[in-house]
């Protein structure tokens, strides 16, 4: 209990501060920060061919020099382009990427809405590594959660590998290892294979509808900014967003032209409550972000008083 106290007076400190806690930025990505994903010209995604996908739906994509490229800095080798629906509330994505001969595909993903801006990215330290299973290979694997905003028919995901993610490798598990750790028996001492990143390989992307914690994609009810269109020709969407990444040091919460709505604040705050109350703190960071995104005032307050009252 003491321990669980000195944790929430700490965080609350931080947040006061507006300091960043360095173990915690470490362990929970924050999807929305666009500062470091690659910029991509408008024109290029919309010559994309985007496969749909639907809910409960795995799809095996073979990412082979072969297939469709995106021109783009620091994107490397063929891409794998999904529209999903968005008009089904919060999905659950989960994308893997198989080891084979020694070499693994290191997968990033940009979250785009429905108009082909950017919304969330996933950079391929996101995706870890997975020891093999009695169905499964040795894999790169994620778990991706996303809310569409209210009025979007579809948005899109842009699956890809880097030039920086060539120059490095995975760390596998031994199957001498994994068979003496699944029987009991001593672990041997000997070296783990490394798998070196490759510009092609196999990735699975499985979607299922889900109510737990999520990214919000595209405007959201009550924001200040253009509502969401409906795009009719996925191979070719409406206009999309500035090249120019966001700046890294960008402040949490932005100037908006409008004050956000009443019910738009009281449901932040509700569910930042709810989420500390029920034990978990990543999901109210990610509303804390969110509502200080469209314009709160008063989530910050409301997730320290929460964290307090759980000390």
């Amino acid at each position: 209990m003491k321990m669980k106290k000195l944790a929430a007076l700490c965080l609350s400190a931080a947040l006061l501060t507006g300091a960043a806690l360095p173990a915690l930025a470490e362990i929970n990505l924050v999807p929305q920060d666009l500062s470091s994903a690659p910029a991509v010209p408008p024109e290029n995604l919309q010559r994309l061919s985007w496969q749909p996908l639907a809910a409960a739906q795995t799809q095996t994509t073979k990412l082979a020099n072969s297939g469709q490229t995106l021109n783009a800095p620091h994107i490397a080798g063929p891409v794998a382009a999904y529209s999903l629906p968005a008009n089904i509330g919060e999905l659950t994505l989960t994308l893997s990427s198989e080891v084979a001969d020694g070499q693994v595909f290191a997968p990033n993903v940009l979250v785009l809405d429905e108009n082909l801006r950017p919304a969330a990215w996933f950079p391929s330290r996101y995706f870890t590594y997975q020891k093999p299973g009695v169905m499964t290979a040795d894999r790169l694997e994620g778990v991706m959660k996303l809310t569409p905003a209210l009025g979007q028919q579809k948005i899109y995901l842009l699956v890809f590998t880097t030039d920086s993610d060539l120059t490095q490798t995975t760390t596998l598990l031994d199957p001498a290892k994994a068979y003496a750790q699944g029987t009991g028996h001593a672990v041997p001492d000997i070296p783990d294979p490394i798998a070196s990143h490759s510009r092609e390989g196999t990735i699975k992307l499985k979607m299922q509808t889900s109510s737990g914690s999520s990214i919000l994609v595209g405007p959201l009810f009550g924001s200040s900014g253009p509502s969401a269109v409906t795009v009719g020709n996925t191979a070719a969407p409406a206009p999309a967003y500035a090249a120019t990444p966001a700046p890294a040091a960008a402040p949490a919460a932005k100037a908006r032209a409008e004050p956000i709505m009443h019910d738009t604040e009281s449901y932040f705050n509700q569910q930042i409550t709810q989420a500390v109350d029920s034990g978990n703190i990543d999901k109210a960071l990610k509303l804390l972000d969110e509502a200080e995104r469209v314009g709160s005032t008063s989530a910050r307050r409301t997730f320290i008083s929460s964290v307090k009252g759980k000390g």
